[in-house]
């Protein structure tokens, strides 16, 4: 069916992500040493690794391979964000279920189980400077573009944009959730690394639905 997302296209959501904390990794920690354990860039390089060799042969399912993901980051990854990534991707695949494919509607489904899973996991409103602050303004966006007829790699660049705004407005904001928020006003004046790392996740996602992968070439 048109406007599908693949297996192929989600698994190639992962590396891209993988890719992305592996640039970026030196910032997230950077981002992480100023109000957290300086530990939050290293720690997503080793959990996705470790995802991209566990889903190597991919599951035979949506559901089972975002529930791999999750329970490979879970195990693999110390600090707030083994839990809350790997929350992520367990509700993502319980609300996936056993299919092979997602429309539009299925994929936002998808989204925001898992962000709900997260809120869930992490007790965080908007405005806590977390990682909420991105994902949330992402599912709107998602929402709205959605409504408006956007197919699904328009509907996630617009949830990317909107994470990245998101991201970006919570350098003045005070922490109110997590060892961030130990530092009180202090915490005011940096950007929050789960933000970044969430933004991240989103972009990758849409770079994935921009630039599915090719076909493989026909047999001379």
């Amino acid at each position: 069916m048109a406007g599908t997302v693949t297996q192929d296209q989600l698994v190639g959501w992962l590396a891209a992500f993988r890719d992305a904390v592996h640039e970026h990794g030196a910032h997230l920690t950077e981002l992480d040493s100023a109000i957290g354990d300086a530990d939050h860039g290293s720690n997503l390089v080793r959990g996705m690794d470790a995802v991209m060799a566990a889903v190597q042969p991919p599951p035979d399912s949506v559901g089972a391979l975002l529930k791999k993901v999750g329970m490979t980051l879970v195990t693999s990854v110390g600090g707030a964000s083994g839990p809350l990534y790997g929350t992520f991707f367990l509700r993502a695949g319980t609300a996936a279920d056993n299919a092979t494919e997602l429309d539009v509607a299925g994929l936002a489904a998808v989204l925001r189980a898992g962000v709900e899973g997260v809120v869930a996991r992490g007790k965080a409103d908007l405005g806590d400077k977390t990682m909420y602050d991105a994902l949330g303004p992402a599912l709107e966006a998602l929402d709205t573009a959605l409504a408006d007829g956007a197919d699904a790699a328009g509907a996630v660049r617009a949830a990317a944009d909107a994470a990245a705004r998101g991201r970006d407005a919570t350098e003045p904001m005070q922490a109110l959730k997590g060892r961030a928020s130990y530092l009180g006003e202090r915490s005011i004046g940096h950007v929050d690394p789960g933000s970044a790392s969430a933004t991240l996740l989103v972009e990758a996602l849409a770079r994935a639905l921009a630039d599915p992968p090719a076909d493989p070439p026909a047999d001379p």
